[in-house]
C-alpha cells in the first residue's frame, strides 16, 4: 500500500513539472522553418519587382513566429548567412516588412552582430 501512496505521489509531481516547464520549454525557431517562411520573397530580394502576395504572408508569420528576443536573434543567425549566399539586396530586405505592413525591425547586413538584436 505505502508503494501505491508513493507512485500516485510521483506520477502527481511528474504532472505537476510537466504543467510549470512546458510552457518555457518552446521550442526555438529553426532555419529551416524561417528560411521556409521568407524563401517567397527570392525573386525580389534579388531582382526587384513587385512584392507577391506569398512573401508579405511568409514575413508576416516570421514577424508573429519570433516575438522574443532569443527568437528575434535566431531569426538573425539564419537570415544573414542566407542573404549573403543569395546575393540579395539589402535595402530591399530591410524595407520589406514595412512594405508588407510588419512592424518587424531587424536590419539584415553582411556585418550585423546578431546577439545585438533586441526585443
Amino acid at each position: 500500500m505505502a508503494s501505491s501512496a508513493v507512485l500516485t505521489k510521483l506520477v502527481g509531481l511528474i504532472f505537476i513539472t510537466m504543467l510549470v516547464v512546458a510552457p518555457h520549454a518552446a521550442q526555438a525557431l529553426t532555419c529551416g522553418q524561417v528560411l521556409n517562411m521568407v524563401m517567397p520573397c527570392l525573386g525580389y530580394l534579388k531582382n526587384g519587382g513587385s512584392i507577391p502576395a506569398t512573401c508579405c504572408g511568409g514575413v508576416k508569420n516570421l514577424a508573429s513566429s519570433a516575438k522574443t528576443k532569443p527568437d528575434r536573434q535566431q531569426a538573425c543567425k539564419c537570415l544573414k548567412p542566407a542573404a549573403k549566399s543569395y546575393g540579395i539586396n539589402y535595402d530591399r530586405a530591410n524595407k520589406l516588412p514595412s512594405a508588407c505592413g510588419v512592424d518587424y525591425k531587424i536590419n539584415i547586413s553582411p556585418t550585423i552582430d546578431c546577439s545585438t538584436v533586441k526585443y
